[in-house]
């Protein structure tokens, strides 16, 4: 009769012992790191909703490229933008009629008043520019708005050369000259009929630029050699001017709301159009960058 090795018998039930355990230890730690990216996951949350914007018409193309990416980011967000012009959408998020209401101008004392605030995403800038040849350096606010009034025809009245002054503009349905004519004051009086008005910034640059007896208006985008920027009231027209400011030829643009009408994904798309990525936009389509 064979003898029965006990010491044999207890060691292979110590080894099974520590292979449970070990077993044990490995499903509680998996189980762990489970509920760790669980709560991760959780922690950052995952956004769902939709955010309506109306107003401005002149950051459709910044708002909708910016829109497009945050919802390729957040696929159960939609973000909803509608040009109503910049009274408009502001007077939606002062009523809740909207989550965002878009401007491309400061807010009035008034709107302010009623408890709105406001995000700027970006700036705009106009430059005045003439031909190369002419020995103009600087214009008043006064002196644009007579020029482009009609009340003022003559380079000698400015400073400049004894010759009739040519005046481009641009199309009616332009948001740079609608933001021209309201930050000179010409909305109330109306653009000379003497004026020649041509389509886009390239368009009115290229006639300044082959007209010695010129003028225009364009984006920061298009100075070049081919026209001379004038300084307006002595401040160069460059983009760190129109951000502090002092180049008076500049606006903002604008995501306005009232704080408590103010959702988490309406903070969020808030959050994310000053990133960097949401900034590349801005440029993109000729605006200043606010970062």
């Amino acid at each position: 009769m064979k003898r029965i090795n006990l010491k044999k018998i207890f060691g292979l039930m110590l080894a099974f012992a520590m292979l449970f355990t070990l077993a044990a230890c490995g499903s509680k730690d998996d189980s762990t790191n489970e509920t760790t990216t669980s709560d991760d996951t959780e922690a950052t949350g995952d956004l769902a909703g939709t955010v309506t914007i109306t107003g401005s018409t002149s950051v459709e193309k910044i708002l909708l490229d910016m829109a497009d990416e945050f919802m390729a980011y957040n696929p159960d967000v939609t973000v909803n933008y509608t040009g109503t012009g910049s009274s408009a959408g502001i007077e939606d998020a002062i009523a809740g009629a909207n989550d965002l209401g878009a401007s491309s101008r400061a807010l009035k004392e008034e709107e302010t008043a009623e408890g709105l605030e406001a995000v700027e995403f970006a700036y705009d800038g106009i430059a005045i520019v003439v031909h190369p040849s002419n020995q103009l350096a600087d214009l008043t606010m006064e002196d644009l708005l007579k020029i482009y009034s009609g009340e003022i025809t003559n380079w000698s009245e400015v400073g400049g050369a004894d010759e009739n002054i040519v005046v481009v503009s641009r199309e009616g349905a332009s948001g740079t000259r609608g933001a021209f004519e309201e930050l000179i004051g010409l909305e109330d009086i109306g653009l000379t009929e003497n004026a020649t008005v041509v389509e886009g910034n390239g368009n009115v640059q290229a006639s300044v630029a082959g007209n010695e007896n010129a003028i225009g208006y364009v984006s920061f985008s298009f100075i070049d050699e081919t026209v001379k920027a004038l300084t307006l009231e002595g401040i160069v027209a460059n983009a760190e001017n129109a951000k502090e400011g002092s180049y008076l030829l500049a606006r903002p643009f604008l995501l306005t709301y009232k704080p408590e009408n103010l959702t988490d994904v309406a903070k969020a798309f808030l959050e994310y159009v000053v990133t960097s990525d949401a900034q590349v936009f801005v440029e993109d389509h000729g605006g200043i960058r606010v970062d």
